[in-house]
C-alpha cells in the first residue's frame, strides 16, 4: 500500500508541476499572440481573452504530458525489487525539468522571431498565409516555444526516467 500510495503521490506532483508550467507558459505567448490560440487551434473556447485562453490551453495541451511524466517516475521509483526513490527525492528534478524547458522554449521563442523577422526562414506550415502579416514574427516566437516545449520536455522527461531507474540500480548495489 505504501508504494501505491508514493507513486499516486508522483504522478499527482508531475501532472500538477506539468499544468502549472502549461498556463505559466501560456500566459506568456497567449499575450504575446492571441492569434497562436484563436487561429492556430481549434476553437475550444468562445473566447479571446489571452489570459483565459492560456488557463484553458495550458491545462489541456499538458495535462496528459504530466501524467505521462508521472507515471514513468512512478514506475521507475517504486516499482521491482530495488529501493524505492520517494516524491521527496523527485520533487526538485521534476521542477529542474520544467525550468529547463521554459529556458529552452525562451531561446527557440527568440530564435523563431528572429529567424521570421530577419526573413532568414518564414512561418511555419501554411499559417503564414492565414496570420496576419504583422504577427508573424510574435506568432512565430510563440509557435517555437510551443514546439521546443514538447520536445524538450520529452528528452528530458525520458531523461529523468532513466536517471531514477539508473539511480535506483545504483541504490541496490549498496544496499547488497
Amino acid at each position: 500500500m505504501g508504494r501505491m500510495f508514493e507513486a499516486l503521490k508522483i504522478v499527482a506532483f508531475a501532472t500538477f508541476a506539468a499544468i502549472t508550467y502549461g498556463i505559466l507558459h501560456d500566459q506568456i505567448t497567449a499575450h504575446l499572440c492571441v492569434e497562436y490560440f484563436t487561429i492556430a487551434h481549434p476553437p475550444v473556447f468562445p473566447t479571446s481573452s489571452p489570459f483565459l485562453l492560456a488557463i484553458g490551453w495550458g491545462i489541456i495541451a499538458t495535462w496528459w504530458v504530466g501524467l505521462s511524466l508521472g507515471l514513468g517516475l512512478a514506475f521507475a521509483a517504486q516499482f521491482g525489487r530495488a529501493p524505492t526513490i520517494p516524491l521527496r527525492t523527485l520533487r526538485r528534478p521534476i521542477i529542474l525539468l520544467m525550468l529547463v524547458c521554459g529556458g529552452v522554449a525562451l531561446v527557440a521563442g527568440l530564435s523563431g522571431a528572429a529567424l521570421v523577422g530577419s526573413d532568414v526562414v518564414g512561418v511555419l506550415g501554411m499559417w503564414g498565409a492565414v496570420i496576419p502579416e504583422s504577427k508573424h514574427v510574435a506568432f512565430s516566437a510563440a509557435a517555437y516555444a510551443h514546439l521546443a516545449s514538447y520536445v524538450s520536455g520529452a528528452i528530458a522527461g525520458v531523461f529523468l526516467m532513466l536517471r531514477t531507474a539508473w539511480l535506483r540500480t545504483r541504490l541496490a548495489k549498496t544496499n547488497v
